[in-house]
């Protein structure tokens, strides 16, 4: 089992400052697991209650008789399927002498956010949880490829740590069956599966590009405003994200449009039909997918909050693939699938277009990273196992 040291300890600082902590994230990206963890750590009595069983289903038909006498570390799991405990975690976690800390674990839906964020104001800190990042498996990796074996099959633990890529590619064909057939209706959200199917389909090949919505719903044979709601509810799972476009005012014709990335590449990758690494070499959207899988990486490796991550462009001309702007600097990271990185007019262009303070061209393979020019650093991609090559805040 792999021991995901830096978010135990970023939710016990959570623990100790908010009475009430909620770990948000996909279906099967390992949030019990975190959680069974963080109880192995916690000095003191520990509850779990997973919300699926129905042994702690009927434990907790009288949620206020149980909760009220517990001490300690609270784990409620799937809490999705009870929001009707909300309103009484409000009234345990205004207590004075706060006897209990409460660790929720949801599979998030725009709905279930706005029900912990208006019934919990004040007492709720956020902790979204993302597939295994390169730090977390290099230490366990034996695989000499083991960056691109992380690559082809995503971060979903069961699919990464599977004997072999055929055991891979058949957990991540159920786990998108599953989320279509169960996952959704659990949330509350009834769609025709085969639709959405097709929709997130449609959408992998859109990985990496700007958001045409008009396009996909031209193919689909619905409306604008009914694609964007399949986005939108892709998104709320953390089954796709958004990346927004960052507005520099230099008077030319900029890309207002985000761009569009299923989160996971193991995902990206079964929906594309792609199995082995040389087909994914050589399929179309191979570079696209290497983009959304390093940006993903290097935004978690900065701690890129909401709001601080972007890309930019302008139409036929310059763009930069990722502009972070972070405690007063202006960092830009282009992402490019080759071992031996140039610079082109592109990157001297967005470097001074928007007054980067640095500029890092993330490429393939391992090494110690190296200058290009003067403000330009190439970096290769598994050097995200660490911070050493980012400037010191």
């Amino acid at each position: 089992m792999i021991r995901r040291t830096r978010h135990l300890e970023l939710l016990k600082r959570q623990l100790d400052n908010f009475p009430v902590v909620a770990i948000l994230g996909a279906r099967q990206v390992g949030k019990t697991t975190l959680a069974r963890q963080l109880e192995v750590d916690w000095v003191g009595p520990r509850h779990h209650f997973d919300l699926e069983d129905p042994d702690d289903q009927a434990r907790l038909a009288d949620p206020a008789f149980i909760l009220r006498e517990l001490k300690g570390l609270v784990v409620l799991d799937e809490i999705q399927l009870r929001p009707d405990i909300f309103p009484l975690l409000r009234v345990l976690a205004d207590r004075s002498d706060m006897p209990a800390r409460f660790l929720l674990l949801g599979s998030a839906a725009p709905e279930l956010l706005k029900r912990i964020a208006e019934t919990l104001a004040g007492r709720v800190v956020f902790h979204e949880l993302d597939g295994l990042a390169l730090d977390e498996i290099a230490p366990f990796a034996s695989e000499p490829d083991w960056l691109d074996i992380r690559w082809l099959r995503g971060g979903f633990p069961r699919a990464l740590l599977a004997n072999d890529m055929q055991l891979s590619r058949e957990w991540r064909d159920a786990f998108i069956r599953t989320y279509l057939e169960r996952d959704l209706p659990q949330l509350g959200i009834h769609l025709p599966a085969l639709t959405l199917r097709r929709f997130w389909t449609m959408l992998a090949h859109y990985h990496g590009q700007t958001w045409n919505g008009s396009e996909l719903a031209r193919a689909l044979g619905v409306s604008d405003k009914t694609v964007s709601r399949y986005l939108d509810i892709l998104e709320g799972t953390f089954m796709a994200y958004r990346l927004l476009p960052w507005h520099a005012n230099v008077g030319k014709r900029e890309v207002k449009a985000p761009k569009v990335y299923v989160a996971d590449t193991g995902l990206l990758h079964s929906l594309l039909g792609i199995g082995e690494r040389e087909a994914l070499l050589a399929h179309p959207k191979c570079g696209a997918s290497w983009e959304g899988f390093v940006l993903r990486e290097v935004i978690r490796r900065t701690g890129a909050k909401r709001g601080e991550a972007f890309f930019w462009g302008v139409h036929g001309g310059a763009e930069l693939d990722l502009l972070i702007l972070q405690e007063g600097r202006r960092l830009g990271f282009e992402i490019k699938l080759t071992k031996s990185p140039q610079v082109t007019a592109s990157m001297r262009s967005s470097k001074e277009t928007l007054a980067l303070d640095h500029l890092y061209v993330m490429c393939h393979g391992e090494g110690e990273p190296w200058p290009l020019t003067e403000g330009v650093t190439a970096v290769p991609a598994a050097c995200l196992v660490s911070e050493q090559w980012l400037p010191a805040r």
